[in-house]
C-alpha cells in the first residue's frame, strides 16, 4: 500500500447485503451496518426498512482514516425499533478482515462473505478505494457507543435469545427473559423506552409458548397490547408493533379457538397493511401464508349465524383481499351469506341487496371451469330468491331459476351436493307457479323434490327439511289442482319432518305453520274440528319461538287469521272473526316484512270484511292502499311501478272498492278522499318531486332547498328503461332507494313545521274540494260492490248519486258495445244514422248522467252552461259520459236536451291534478304557440295524413299575430324538434298519428319522422310555464286497461308534465273530417282577440262544446264525440 497511513484514507461503498438471515427469527423493524473504529465509537450507516427479497440494497459511502482503523470490524444488526433504539440490536453477521483484501479488488465490486448458517450464505456486496491525502472533513462522523446498564441487559438480553432459537436450550431463553424483565423494570411507566422493553420481553415469551417452553400467552398478550398503546397512528413503530399483537393473537387461536382472536386479528391487520409498502420484509409476512392468509382461511371457516358481528368481522376480512387476491371470491360469498341471513332474521332490504351485490361479485371472479362455481351460484341465487319474497320482482325469480339450474349440471348424479341443488330449484318453481300457473314447474318441482328426499335417506342431517320441502310442493299443488292424495301426503310429510326437527332448530317454527296450514286446508274439506284445533294451536307454537321483529311472524298471522277464518266458516263464532280480523292487522303491520306479502294479507283482509260485513272494511281499504303506495314508491323506474300495480290479483279494483265501501258507510267525504288515494298513483307519486315551495321557503329556506335537490335527484334517478345489466340495475334500485328514504326524511322534518303538518299526504276532503272552485267535479265509482257517483260540490258536503240499475258487469258490456259501434261506424257513410251509437248513447243518459244532471239541477241550483269536471274511474273511463244524450223530443216537438247542452263538460284524471294546474296558471308568461305535424311518417309508421299540412295552415292563419307563432312539420317534426317545441312554447297544436299501446301504455306515442315521441318522453319533462294542447291525433286520451284508474295516456301526460288544458281523442280520428272541429274550435276559442286581448286557455272546454255543436252538418257523431276536454 503506498504512501503513509497518517496521510491516507479508505472509501468504503457499501452496496447491497445478500442472503442475511434473523438468527432470532423475529420480525425486525430495520437493520443497519455498523463499522467499530474502537472500544467507544463506531460508523452506524442509517437504519433502512428491510426488503422481502434476498438482498437489500444500501447505498451508503463512509470514508476512514487508515490511521484510526487498523483492520476492518463490520457488523450488521438488526434493530427493532425505527424511532428511538433500545441497545444495538441483534447481531445479524458480523466479520473483520484487513484492509489488503479489500483493496485487492480494484474499482470493482466485490462481495465480503460472512460465516455460513444452514440454508444461509449471507455476505455484503461493496467496492474499496484509498484515498490521500486524507483530509479530516472528509471523514466519517462516529457515534460513541452507549454503554448503561439497559443498553448492556437488552443486548445481552438479545444475545442469549439467540443462543436459544439456534440451540432449543431453554436455560438460554430463561436468561433471556431475565435480562429483558430487568429492562423493563428500569423502564417505569413514563420512560421513553419501556415500549421496546415490553416488545423484546413479550417477543421472547412469545417464542417460549411457540416452542412449548412457556405456558402462559394471556400475559404475553397483555405486554403486546401495552406496547400498541404506547405507539399510537403515526409512530414510526406502530406498524411492527400491531404485527406483534396480531402474531400472538393467532398463535392463541390456533392452540385455544377462540373466534375473537381472529376478529381482533383481522382488524389488526386492516390497520397494518395500509401502512406497510409493497416489497418490505414486514409485508411479505404479514400478508404471507402464516399472517393475513392465515386469519382469511380461518375467518372463511367460522360459522355464520348473521349477527352485527358477524357481518363486521366479514366486511373487515373483505378488506384484506383486494382484487386478485385469491380468498376474495370465498370472502365475498361468506360476507353474501352473513347477509342473507341478517336479512332473513330482521327484513332489512339493504342486507339483501348487498347481499346480491357481493354474490354477483363472487360469481363473477369464479369462471365456468372453477371447481367450486356450483356453490357460488347457488349463493347469489339464494339471495335473489330471497329478494324476491320480499320485493316481489319477477326478475329476481327468473334468474335465480337460471342459476338454480346452472348449479344442478355442475351436480350430476353422484355429486355429493345434487341434493341441495334439487331442493333449491324445486323451490323456486314451486314459487313461480303460484306466480304464473304453469303446472309443469309444480310438477317438476314436486318431481325435484322427491329426488332430493330419494338422496336424503333418514340417517341423512336434512332428512327433515327435505320431507318439509317436498310437503309445501304437494299442498301448492293440492290448492291448485285439489288432489286429496297430495294434501294427506304432506301431512304425514311434515308430521314427519317435525318429529325429527330438533326443538333448539332454527328453523323449527316453519315447519310447525306449515303443518298448520295444511291441518287447516283439510278441515275445510272434512269439517273434522281435531284438525283445526290443532292447526290453531301449532301456529300459536310458532308464533312463541319467534322474536317480535322476526319477518316469518307476518307468515303466522297469516295463518292464524285463515285458521281462525275457516273455523268460523263453520261454527260462525263471532269470537274467531275477530281474532281473524285482529291477525290480518298484524300481519299487514308487521315492519320487518316486504310490502308484497303484506299487500296480499291487506287485500284478502278487505275481501273478507266485504263478505262478513265487518267493521274493519274501511280500515283494511285504508292500510292497503298506503302499501302500495310505499311499494310502488321503492321503484326506480316508471315502467317499473306499473309492473309493481299490476302483480297483485284484484288490487286494480282497490281504489273504486275503497270509495264504494265508504259510500256504504255513508261516509262521502272519506269516499271522496280514499278514491283519490287509490287513483293516478303513478302520477301522484311522480308529481311529489314536482310540489311547489314557495310557502315552505318563506318558512324555512334551508329545508325547502334539501327537499329541491332531493326531489331533483331523486326524478334524475328514476330510469325510464330496465336496465339489462343486472348488478348495474341494483346498484340504481339500491341508490333510489336510498335518496328515497332521505327524501322520506326531509318531508317529515317539514312535517313538523307548524303549519305543514299534512305536507305531502294524501289530501283531506277540504283540499280535494278546490278542484271544485269553479264548478262541480263528479266523481263515477265502478265497484263490484256498487256502481253510483260522488258530487263534489264548490262548497259544502258531497251529494251521492246511485245507479240502481247499473252494475259492473253492465259498465263493461257497454264498453264493448261501444268499442263496436265506433268500429262499425267508422266504414259508414256520413249521412247513415248511427243507431248503435243512439241507443248506447241514450242509456248512458237514462241510467247515468241523468241522475247526476238531477242533482247538479234540484240540488245544487247549477245554472245551464256552467263548467262541469267528470272523474270516471274504472269502468267508466271507457265509457263516452260526454256525449250521453237522450234522443228524444218533448211534447211540444222540441229537442230535449243533452248533457252538452246544459253544462261545458270537462274531464280530469283526479282532483289533484286540476287542483295543481290551477295552482300552476298563477304563474303565466307570454304565449307563443306551435303547430307540430308530421303526415308522412315513413315506411312501417302508418298511413300518409293527407289533410295534416293543410290543418297546420289553417291553425296558424286563427292563431291570433299577437302570439309568436312557429310551425314544425315535415323532416323537421323528429322527436327530439317535437320535444324541444313542447318544452319552449306555451300552447301547442299536434296533427299526426297517435298510438295508444294497451299492453304497456307508457310506450304509447305521437309517430314522429324518425323515431315515436313516447309517454314516456313527455313525461319526463316539466314544463311549469306551459297552457294548451290540442292532440289531433288518434287514441290520445285512452287509459290502458290493466290500470284503467291509473290514466296513463298521452293527454294526462302533458296535463302532468305542465299543459294545464288538453284537448284530446278517445279513438281514431279521420284527419280530413277533423279539421272542421279544429276550425270551429280555434274561431269559437280566439273570437274575441281579434281586437287584442289575452289567449286563455280555460275557454277551451267551451271553445270544444261550441264546436261540436258547430259542426253537426258537417262531421258524424262518433267524428264530433271523439274530442274532450281535460284540464282547465
Amino acid at each position: 500500500m503506498p504512501g503513509s497511513l497518517d496521510s491516507q484514507s479508505i472509501r468504503l461503498e457499501l452496496i447491497r447485503v445478500n442472503d442475511l438471515p434473523v438468527p432470532s427469527g423475529r420480525t425486525p423493524a430495520g437493520f443497519y451496518v455498523s463499522i467499530n473504529v474502537d472500544s467507544s465509537r463506531r460508523w452506524k450507516s442509517p437504519v433502512r426498512v428491510p426488503s422481502s427479497d434476498d438482498f437489500d440494497m444500501l447505498g451508503d459511502t463512509v470514508i476512514l482514516p487508515l490511521r484510526e482503523v487498523p483492520e476492518l470490524s463490520l457488523e450488521i444488526r438488526y434493530c427493532y425499533e425505527l424511532g428511538r433504539m433500545l441497545g444495538s440490536g441483534e447481531v445479524g453477521g458480523k466479520l473483520k478482515t484487513s484492509w489488503a483484501e479489500l483493496l485487492d479488488h480494484g474499482d470493482e465490486p466485490f462481495e465480503l462473505s460472512f460465516p455460513s448458517v444452514p440454508d444461509y450464505h449471507p455476505s455484503l456486496t461493496l467496492k474499496a478505494a484509498v484515498l490521500h491525502p486524507y483530509n479530516d472533513h472528509d471523514g466519517a462522523l462516529f457515534d460513541s457507543i452507549v454503554d448503561c446498564e439497559i443498553a448492556r441487559d437488552t443486548d445481552a438480553g438479545h444475545a442469549r435469545f439467540v443462543e436459544y432459537m439456534t440451540s432449543m436450550t431453554v436455560s438460554y431463553l430463561n436468561d433471556a427473559v431475565e435480562h429483558f424483565q430487568s429492562v423493563l423494570d428500569q423502564c417505569p411507566v413514563d420512560h421513553p423506552d419501556r415500549a421496546s422493553a415490553l416488545a423484546n420481553l413479550a417477543s421472547a415469551r412469545l417464542k417460549g409458548y411457540i416452542q412449548k417452553d412457556l405456558q402462559d400467552i394471556d400475559s404475553t398478550i397483555s405486554l403486546f397490547c401495552e406496547t400498541l398503546a404506547l405507539r399510537p397512528q403515526g409512530h414510526p413503530d406502530q406498524p411492527v408493533s400491531l404485527y406483534y399483537l396480531a402474531e400472538a393473537l393467532t398463535w392463541r387461536y390456533s392452540k385455544e379457538r377462540t373466534a375473537v382472536d381472529l376478529h381482533e386479528c383481522a382488524q389488526l391487520y386492516c390497520k397494518l397493511l395500509p401502512l406497510c409498502p409493497e416489497g418490505t420484509f414486514l409485508r411479505s409476512i404479514a400478508a404471507g401464508a402464516n399472517g393475513v392468509d392465515y386469519v382469511i382461511d380461518k375467518c372463511n371457516n367460522l360459522p355464520t349465524d348473521g349477527s352485527d358481528e358477524d357481518i363486521h368481522l366479514r366486511r373487515i376480512v373483505l378488506q384484506l383481499c383486494p382484487l386478485g387476491h385469491q380468498y376474495r371470491p370465498q370472502v365475498l360469498r361468506k360476507l353474501s351469506w352473513t347477509l342473507y341471513t341478517h336479512f332473513n332474521q330482521r327484513g332489512g332490504i339493504d342486507d339483501i341487496d348487498e347481499s346480491i351485490r357481493v354474490g354477483r361479485e363472487a360469481v363473477s371472479l369464479c369462471p365456468q371451469e372453477h371447481i367450486n362455481r356450483d356453490i357460488y351460484l347457488n349463493t347469489l341465487a339464494v339471495s335473489l330468491r330471497s329478494r324476491f319474497d320480499h320485493q316481489g320482482r319477477s326478475h329476481d325469480l327468473d334468474e335465480a331459476i337460471c342459476l338454480y339450474e346452472e348449479a344442478l349440471r355442475m351436480r350430476p348424479v353422484g355429486h355429493k351436493s345434487r341434493h341441495m341443488s334439487l331442493n333449491t330449484l324445486g323451490g323456486a318453481l314451486r314459487v313461480r307457479f303460484i306466480e304464473r300457473g304453469d303446472v309443469d314447474d309444480i310438477n317438476r318441482a314436486i318431481s325435484l323434490r322427491r329426488e332430493a328426499l330419494m338422496l336424503s335417506p333418514p340417517e341423512h342431517p336434512h332428512h327433515d327439511t327435505k320431507l318439509n320441502n317436498l310437503a309445501i310442493a304437494l299442498k301448492i299443488r293440492y290448492n291448485e289442482l285439489d288432489a286429496s292424495e297430495d294434501l294427506n301426503e304432506a301431512i304425514d310429510l311434515y308430521r314427519e319432518s317435525l318429529r325429527l326437527t330438533r326443538l333448539d332448530d332454527p328453523a323449527r317454527h316453519r315447519h310447525l305453520f306449515n303443518l298448520s296450514s295444511t291441518l287447516t286446508s283439510r278441515f275445510t274439506k272434512t269439517q273434522e274440528n281435531q284438525d283445526i284445533e290443532e292447526a290453531i294451536r301449532l301456529c300459536q307454537e310458532s308464533l312463541e319461538a319467534l322474536p317480535s321483529l322476526h319477518p316469518d311472524r307476518c307468515t303466522n298471522y297469516s295463518w292464524l287469521n285463515t285458521a281462525y277464518l275457516s273455523r268460523y266458516q263453520v261454527q260462525h263464532n263471532p269470537a274467531d272473526l275477530s281474532h281473524a280480523i285482529d291477525h290480518f292487522r298484524l300481519a299487514s303491520g308487521h315492519p320487518t316484512q316486504g310490502f308484497p306479502q303484506r299487500i296480499i294479507g291487506a287485500i284478502n283482509w278487505t275481501r273478507q270484511a266485504e263478505v262478513y260485513q265487518h267493521e274493519s272494511a274501511l280500515e283494511a281499504y285504508q292500510i292497503c292502499l298506503e302499501l302500495f303506495d310505499n311499494h310502488v314508491m321503492t321503484r326506480s323506474s316508471i315502467i317499473s311501478r306499473r309492473e309493481a300495480a299490476t302483480a297483485f290479483y284484484g288490487a286494480q279494483s282497490l281504489p273504486v272498492d275503497a270509495a264504494s265501501c265508504a259510500i256504504r258507510h255513508d261516509n262521502l267525504r272519506q269516499a271522496v278522499e280514499l278514491a283519490e288515494q287509490g287513483r293516478g298513483q303513478q302520477w301522484s307519486l311522480a308529481s311529489r318531486l314536482r310540489t311547489p315551495l314557495e310557502d315552505l321557503e318563506s318558512l324555512s329556506p334551508k329545508l325547502a332547498h334539501k327537499l329541491s335537490e332531493l326531489s331533483k335527484s331523486l326524478s334524475d334517478a328514476q330510469g325510464s328503461a330496465t336496465l339489462t345489466d343486472r348488478a348495474a340495475a341494483d346498484v340504481a334500485a339500491t341508490q333510489y332507494r336510498r335518496l328515497t328514504e332521505q327524501w322520506g326524511a326531509a318531508v317529515a322534518e317539514i312535517r313538523n313545521l307548524k303549519g305543514f303538518s299534512r305536507f305531502l299526504l294524501p289530501p283531506s276532503y277540504e283540499g280535494l274540494q278546490a278542484a271544485a272552485c269553479q264548478g262541480p267535479v263528479i266523481i263515477l265509482v265502478a265497484s263490484q260492490y256498487s256502481c253510483s257517483a260522488i258530487v263534489v260540490p264548490t262548497s259544502g258536503e258531497p251529494y251521492h248519486v246511485s245507479f240502481p240499475s247499473v252494475t259492473l258487469t253492465d259498465l263493461k258490456n257497454f264498453k264493448d258495445r261501444f268499442a263496436r259501434a265506433i268500429r262499425n261506424a267508422s266504414v259508414m257513410g256520413p249521412k247513415q244514422p248511427r243507431n248503435d251509437l243512439i241507443v248506447l248513447l241514450r242509456a248512458v243518459w237514462d241510467e247515468i248522467m241523468l241522475p247526476i244532471v238531477n242533482v247538479l239541477q234540484q240540488s245544487l241550483k247549477l245554472k245551464s252552461h256552467s263548467r262541469i269536471w267528470l272523474c270516471p274511474t274504472a269502468a267508466f273511463t271507457s265509457i263516452p259520459l260526454h256525449a250521453a244524450h237522450p234522443f228524444r223530443t218533448n211534447a211540444d216537438r222540441s229537442r230535449e236536451p243533452c248533457l252538452e247542452d246544459l253544462y261545458i263538460c270537462s274531464y280530469t284524471p283526479t282532483l289533484s291534478a286540476l287542483v295543481r294546474s290551477r295552482q300552476m296558471m298563477k304563474k303565466r308568461v307570454a304565449p307563443s304557440f306551435v303547430t307540430i305535424g308530421q303526415g308522412q311518417p315513413g315506411a312501417g309508421k302508418g298511413k300518409a295524413l293527407l289533410a295534416v299540412d293543410s290543418e297546420l295552415e289553417l291553425v296558424r292563419k286563427l292563431v291570433p299575430a299577437t302570439a309568436n307563432r312557429t310551425t314544425i312539420s315535415g323532416d323537421a317534426a323528429t322527436r327530439a324538434g317535437a320535444l324541444e317545441a313542447l318544452q319552449q312554447n306555451t300552447w301547442v297544436h299536434l296533427a299526426c298519428h297517435g298510438k295508444q299501446d294497451p299492453k304497456q301504455p307508457y310506450d304509447s306515442h305521437f309517430v314522429m319522422r324518425d323515431e315515436p315521441l313516447t309517454l314516456l318522453d313527455i313525461m319526463e319533462k316539466d314544463i311549469p310555464h306551459a297552457e294548451f294542447a290540442f292532440l289531433s291525433a288518434c287514441h290520445t286520451a285512452v287509459g290502458d286497461e290493466k290500470t284503467p284508474d291509473e290514466v296513463i295516456h298521452l293527454a294526462a301526460g302533458l296535463q302532468f308534465s305542465g299543459f294545464k288544458s288538453v284537448v284530446g281523442t278517445l279513438w281514431q280520428v279521420d284527419d280530413a273530417v277533423a279539421k272542421h272541429v279544429v276550425k270551429a274550435f280555434y274561431e269559437n276559442m280566439f273570437e274575441d282577440l281579434e281586437g287584442g286581448g289575452v289567449m286563455d286557455c280555460t275557454k277551451a272546454a267551451w271553445a270544444l262544446n261550441r264546436a261540436t255543436q258547430a259542426v253537426k252538418t258537417k262531421v258524424p257523431l262518433e267524428q264530433r264525440m271523439v274530442f274532450i276536454h281535460i284540464g282547465m
